[in-house]
């Protein structure tokens, strides 16, 4: 960390250490890869700006990437809802209609996961993507997130059990 304060070079290895982590966090909050690609670079030029300021307080320094990456997406939120914005999608043209209709299923509940984890507080949401996609342990997701080991499992519990109540209902509503 001492070292990429002085050296660039040094910055460029925690870049490509952190850069795939912050991608696909910010990726699975945002459900857009061009807007998780800008985001991811400006977390990484808003930590090279800050670096001289940055204080270690007993966490790591991928907790602070996470940081800001959190707000840049709680503004990216924001931003939108206040722009109407219209998505273009990929068009595949697969003429099996019996893989189109398995796609399209596919599609569907994948997107509705997605939207039920969206729907979640930024802690919880947080939380999956460190568990899930990235693959870290709860003590590397407390240290992260700031929180004890056993916070961490209880709000995992306590996620998932809001998520199965909330596809659960869809499902019979």
């Amino acid at each position: 960390m001492e070292r990429a304060r002085r050296d660039p070079e040094a910055f460029g290895e925690l870049y490509l250490r952190y850069v795939r982590s912050i991608y696909n966090y910010i990726f699975y909050r945002t459900g857009d890869p061009e807007e998780a690609e800008d985001l991811t670079s400006r977390v990484f030029l808003q930590a090279l700006q800050h670096l001289p300021r940055f204080q270690e307080r007993g966490l790591p320094f991928a907790a602070w990437l996470f940081r800001i990456a959190h707000n840049l997406v709680a503004n990216w939120h924001r931003d939108r809802r206040r722009h109407l914005t219209i998505p273009f999608s990929e068009n595949g043209h697969d003429r099996d209609p019996e893989r189109v209709e398995a796609a399209l299923e596919h599609r569907e509940k994948r997107e509705r996961l997605l939207e039920a984890i969206r729907r979640l507080p930024p802690d919880r949401q947080q939380l999956l993507i460190l568990k899930f996609v990235e693959g870290l342990p709860n003590a590397e997701i407390a240290r992260i997130m700031g929180r004890t080991e056993g916070a961490i499992r209880v709000l995992y519990h306590r996620t998932l059990e809001a998520l199965r109540k909330e596809l659960t209902r869809e499902l019979s509503g």
